[in-house]
């Protein structure tokens, strides 16, 4: 146990990098989500399978290709990079802002499709029955729709944020490999596997990784259960 905590300060940032990357890209991802979540469920326009098509396109593109469409549109050349960088001051190439960004759309499908799949497991009746009561859509959903899908959110936010801890191929491509800047755990064991005798830290980073991702899966279980246990007793 020792031996697994006795990292280098450079292994350590890469650590508490990791988890302000996950933690922000999993927060920054939450609102769009449930949006985009409840409007895949319950909204009937033109368009909706283009746009679920492009929610979950991430999942089946190879990360380089995401994040080198991230460069292209969000770089400092980019349309977006471009335009954020000179009326907000907000840039994301090379910065660690860029790889919550990465993370943040590699993560989405899931949180949206968690997210979505509670929502349509919700009963209408329940709505309905407020709505008739004389409360406005925006009430209805934040006191009966919102608690009644939480296990869901739950779920749809922690696997966001283990997927999160893992995304490698996107990140390197948009934000690269900068040590207390943008490298994190998945680049940072890239960084060990490309040198000699790496192979003691690299298997230590990997540990690190694979604890806290199995620990974020966890709680979301054991968070998801404990709210359902309280929605059946009230």
């Amino acid at each position: 146990m020792t031996w697994l905590l006795d990292l280098t300060p450079d292994e350590w940032n890469a650590v508490r990098l990791s988890i302000k990357v996950a933690t922000a890209a999993m927060l920054a991802s939450l609102p769009p989500g449930i949006a985009i979540a409840l409007l895949l469920a319950r909204g009937k326009f033109w368009g909706k399978t283009l746009l679920n098509g492009l929610v979950h396109l991430p999942l089946i593109l190879p990360p380089v290709v995401t994040g080198y469409l991230l460069l292209l549109t969000f770089g400092r050349r980019g349309p977006a990079g471009a335009f954020l960088a000179e009326h907000f001051g907000i840039v994301f190439s090379f910065r660690w802002t860029g790889a919550a960004l990465a993370c943040g759309v590699m993560g989405f499908p899931l949180m949206v499709r968690a997210i979505r799949l509670s929502i349509e497991a919700v009963d209408r009746k329940m709505e309905a029955a407020a709505g008739t009561l004389g409360a406005n859509p925006l009430w209805v959903f934040g006191t009966i729709t919102l608690p009644l899908i939480l296990p869901g959110l739950i779920a749809g936010a922690i696997l966001s944020f283990a997927k999160a801890m893992g995304e490698f191929g996107a990140t390197i491509t948009f934000v690269s490999n900068i040590p207390n800047e943008t490298q994190t755990l998945p680049t940072a064991i890239y960084t060990f596997t490309q040198v000699p005798g790496g192979d003691e830290g690299a298997l230590r980073l990997t540990l690190i990784s694979i604890i806290i991702s199995m620990a974020a899966l966890v709680a979301s279980e054991v968070l998801a259960r404990r709210v359902g246990r309280r929605m059946d007793i009230e």
